[in-house]
């Protein structure tokens, strides 16, 4: 079970990659190194009270385990409050709380394996997919790794140093491919955005679709989401898709009704909940909307960091009754077939409803 405390680290470089993006290195102390022992492809959650609200941020780590640091990248968005704050104000020295890696955007590399992994990245989509690229070069050494990378503009792209060199010393197992929005290479199949038509370009004419073992997906949703359909209608399996997704939509009017429905049929229903050892009975109330608030309500510091169904922060596992999600981007078929579940997704099915986050 991974540590849900947060945890304060001191910043040790903060290094301008783009003119609207930065990476952040943290120092380790001794004791806190096996707690921040990570998978290629997780990710950090941080938590800070800015303007009096206490804000909680995921953000992928862009190193692999053998690199032996703990880095993340940080793009700023348009009114996004930690990511400005981040790029703004944040420097070496600071302190930042910081929750233990987390998240299942990650691949079993064996020393032993011969793999063809294909990645297709846009804009800060490049920190888990970088961390995931680094691994596999360095744990599978007969491994080959293909990264379609997509930006607006070459000033836009993150990693560029890092990426060419990376390129340079594996010059034959990897391949990198960047395609740009607003700038025009001579090469017109290395132009526009990575839509539905241009990933078939992809398809046909750069990649052995049968041959490749994983594709890793990670950057605006329409792009993932265009990408997964092509490979899904090409006959990829499923589960030879890895997505990371960083935010999602909102619901649709008839998914919101629904939900709305749901917490409603389950006023009143009673649940067990466990965390740190400790178990309390908690009664769900609709105005809480989701078993994650109910119980944080109930005075259990449940984890959590988007609320979106997206992260996993806040998974937990149910062991009797039953329950359902409004949406659940974070976990794989196999963690629900085990039984987990999101919290900030979950509406109680059945009384006597029991779930544990020690796991």
């Amino acid at each position: 079970m991974a540590s849900i405390d947060f945890h304060k680290l001191r910043v040790a470089e903060v290094k301008r990659e783009t003119p609207d993006a930065v990476s952040v290195r943290l120092e380790l102390p001794a004791h806190l190194r096996e707690t921040f022992t990570f998978k290629a492809g997780q990710h950090l959650t941080f938590k800070r009270d800015i303007g009096g609200e206490e804000l909680r941020r995921n953000y992928s780590v862009c190193v692999s385990p053998s690199e032996g640091v703990l880095k993340i990248g940080v793009k700023k968005i348009a009114g996004g409050v930690f990511s400005g704050w981040v790029n703004d104000a944040l420097k070496a020295g600071d302190e930042v709380e910081v929750m233990a890696p987390h998240g299942s955007f990650c691949w079993d590399f064996d020393p032993n394996a011969q793999r063809d992994y294909v990645a297709f990245a846009g804009g800060s989509g490049i920190t888990p997919i970088l961390s995931l690229m680094k691994a596999a070069l360095t744990h599978e050494p007969k491994s080959r790794f293909t990264l379609f990378y997509g930006n607006r503009t070459s000033q836009g792209v993150m990693f560029l140093e890092e990426l060419a060199a990376w390129k340079d010393r594996y010059l034959d197992r990897l391949q990198i491919v960047h395609f740009l929005e607003d700038e025009e290479e001579e090469i017109e199949l290395f132009n526009g955005r990575l839509d539905r038509p241009k990933v078939e370009e992809i398809l046909t004419h750069l990649v052995d679709v049968a041959s490749t073992d994983v594709f890793f997906i990670c950057g605006p949703g329409p792009m993932m989401d265009a990408i997964e359909e092509t490979l899904l209608a090409r006959g990829v399996e499923r589960p030879r898709i890895l997505i990371e997704r960083f935010t999602t939509g909102p619901l649709s009017v008839a998914q919101a009704e629904a939900a709305r429905a749901a917490e409603a049929k389950a006023a009143g229903l009673k649940m067990s909940v466990t965390l740190n050892g400790r178990r309390v009975n908690v009664t769900f109330d609709p105005a809480q909307h989701s078993i994650l608030d109910n119980v944080r309500a109930a005075g259990l510091p449940a984890p959590f960091a988007c609320k979106g169904g997206v992260c996993a922060t806040c998974r937990a596992k149910v062991t009797a009754g039953e329950v359902s999600m409004k949406v659940n981007y974070g976990l794989s078929d196999e963690e629900l077939a085990e039984g987990y579940v999101l919290t900030c997704q979950a509406t109680p099915v059945s009384d006597g409803v029991a779930l544990t986050y020690d796991v």
